[in-house]
């Protein structure tokens, strides 16, 4: 890898993640896919490995490393199975940022360890069916009910809901103010009034329940908050700048399996009487999406190096986002027509890279939503 961005620390750490995708997860990727199941004794040996905490402080359980190690971690085991960054990319970014960006020390204390450890799940619940990339558009309402709050309303498309044992909910406290009326609250998945819906039926990162999170009359007490009341916006949006580089590296882990794929197909197939990669076409097709694929990884190890060294990184985070998940899903688009016939079957893994790609360029924050955010920074 590029010396540029990562040091030895960080290539021991790829390493061993390479290791473990190749042997524990490559022989039962299309098994999770096809089953929908992801077994418990992988899960449980992630969280030994301490992938649950790669990017939680030691102080509370977790590793303490930094982003170069998180996405080093991601693209090598999106390479053998993309359900598997999902359980990792859930506990270092989306469900314990919000905790480590805006909490108390009583609820990092509380809510951190036992995700670094892996015996609890936390989801995090922003989108609603009126507002997905429109985030400050949600409608759940929390309303103040003495020291505590009642909080009412639907969210869906939430990862791991079915699962979760808690989740980090975005609710509207002042109406009023949209954006600026946003407040977050960890919410127990046991209490009253708390419900969630049938798992979707997904096309693709199977393995991984998503499903609707209904609230009816749910009363959070005011230990639930998390930081101030009204800036919960702000923390759901560096949230996502964490989650949408992780998600970069993901889409570049596919990109290079399916690489890898095309080359090994093109070097072995022979038609009209030779190895398709002796097809000058073909050849200067693979050379676009080796060069795409390198400038997309290079997009991603900066945004992942700027926040390593606390410069601004919003802008880079978006382009990184913006660029790898649609230049991932051009590779894996090509690699399958480079397959031919057989790259239509569930038999071979290009397939399924094909079906478990498409949505990175939709969650956490569409490529249409990164050109806004792009341009937003570029003109401001």
């Amino acid at each position: 890898m590029n010396s540029i961005f990562f040091d030895e620390d960080h290539e021991s750490l790829r390493q061993m993640a390479r290791e473990f995708a190749e042997k524990t997860l490559a022989p039962i990727a299309a098994e999770i896919d096809k089953s929908e199941a992801f077994p418990k004794d992988v899960v449980d040996t992630m969280a030994e490995m301490g992938l649950f905490g790669i990017k939680i402080p030691e102080e509370y359980g977790g590793e303490g490393l930094d982003m170069r190690s998180y996405i080093s971690v991601m693209e090598e085991v999106a390479k053998k199975c993309a359900t598997a960054t999902i359980y990792i990319s859930n506990a270092n970014t989306l469900c314990t940022a919000p905790i480590i960006i805006s909490g108390t020390e009583e609820q990092k204390r509380k809510y951190l360890p036992v995700v670094a450890s892996g015996e609890k799940i936390i989801a995090f619940g922003l989108t609603e069916p009126n507002a997905g990339s429109d985030a400050a558009s949600l409608t759940t309402k929390a309303e103040k009910d003495g020291d505590g709050y009642i909080l009412n309303g639907r969210k869906c498309f939430i990862t791991f809901a079915p699962l979760a044992d808690y989740t980090v909910i975005y609710a509207k406290t002042s109406p009023e103010k949209r954006a600026k009326g946003i407040t977050a609250f960890i919410v127990d998945m046991k209490l009253p009034g708390v419900s969630v819906g049938k798992p979707e039926e997904k096309m693709g990162q199977r393995g991984v329940p998503v499903s609707d999170i209904v609230l009816e009359d749910v009363h959070v007490s005011k230990d639930c908050i998390i930081g101030e009341i009204d800036m919960g916006f702000i923390n759901a949006m560096k949230t996502l700048n964490l989650g949408r580089v992780g998600v970069s590296a993901m889409s570049l882990g596919i990109a290079q399996e399916a690489m890898d794929l095309a080359v090994k197909h093109t070097k072995t197939r022979v038609q009209f009487g030779k190895p398709l990669a002796e097809n000058q076409a073909l050849r200067f097709m693979m050379a676009d999406m080796e060069t795409k694929l390198n400038a997309a990884r290079l997009l991603v190890y900066n945004a992942a190096w700027l926040m390593d060294n606390k410069q601004e990184a919003t802008k880079a985070a978006s382009m990184a986002k913006y660029f790898s998940t649609e230049v991932a899903f051009e590779i894996v688009n090509k690699s399958l027509q480079l397959h031919g016939g057989y790259g239509y079957s569930k038999e071979y893994e290009i397939e399924r890279l094909y079906r478990d790609i498409r949505i990175n360029s939709i969650y956490e924050g569409s490529s249409q939503v990164q050109q806004m955010v792009i341009s937003g920074q570029l003109l401001k």
